[in-house]
């Protein structure tokens, strides 16, 4: 059984380190890209003008105060994870977004996603862009001010050492730690509760993940 799980975190570790590789050749090619064709796109900015505002006058027709396209409600399994059972909206919008759940776990959200490649904030995130992150196959470390500082720092430390997660403070949240991926949620009693590391091995760039392999950095940042 141990070495099982140890071959599955080898192998999870290897998946995600090609994708870091991937990602960067793709930064790469497209910085050379970028420089090469420069003057196409100085004179294509008329048109991509325009085409970026019908696009933003589309993304803004369905974007209202609430996420109309979730619904359904959390479901919580024997290993204690609750999961979302229902629909959970994936457009682009530009707005403010009310989230059933907080902090959220998928729906609507913003077109850029906060980097989460172990980035660890010391400010509230905007929940459309971080929701973005989640679409991406992160995992979203939030706690409140009644979290011990020792467990924030140790959960920071996690986090500043796994691709594809992030954290971030949230005093509107119920629970004082609670983990969050796309679908999924769950609170733990402290940095050293074995949930933790459990729900980061399950579903850091997990089966739940929309957009596997997906960017995590290249985003927005504080």
């Amino acid at each position: 059984m141990g070495s099982a799980k140890k071959s599955s975190n080898t192998a999870r570790q290897a998946r995600i380190a090609e994708m870091r590789r991937a990602e960067e050749a793709r930064n790469r090619r497209n910085r050379i890209l970028t420089v090469t064709l420069s003057t196409v796109v100085v004179a294509g900015l008329v048109v991509g003008g325009v085409f970026l505002v019908r696009s933003q006058s589309d993304d803004s027709s369905g974007d209202t105060a609430s996420d109309g396209k979730t619904s359904g409600k959390f479901e919580t399994g024997a290993d204690g994870v609750r999961t979302w059972k229902g629909d959970l909206g994936r457009n682009h919008v530009t707005k403010k977004v009310t989230y059933p759940v907080e902090p959220p776990v998928g729906g609507d959200h913003n077109q850029v996603w906060m980097n989460c490649n172990g980035d660890v904030y010391t400010k509230p995130l905007n929940n459309e862009n971080a929701v973005h992150s989640l679409e991406h196959g992160a995992v979203w470390v939030t706690y409140t001010d009644k979290a011990p500082e020792a467990d924030v720092e140790k959960l920071a430390a996690k986090v500043k050492k796994t691709p594809y997660s992030l954290m971030s403070p949230d005093d509107k949240q119920k629970d004082p730690i609670v983990l969050s991926a796309w679908g999924h949620q769950r609170t733990v009693t402290g940095a050293d509760d074995p949930n933790v590391d459990k729900f980061f091995e399950k579903f850091v760039q997990g089966q739940q993940t929309p957009e596997p392999g997906a960017a995590c950095t290249n985003g927005l940042s504080q």
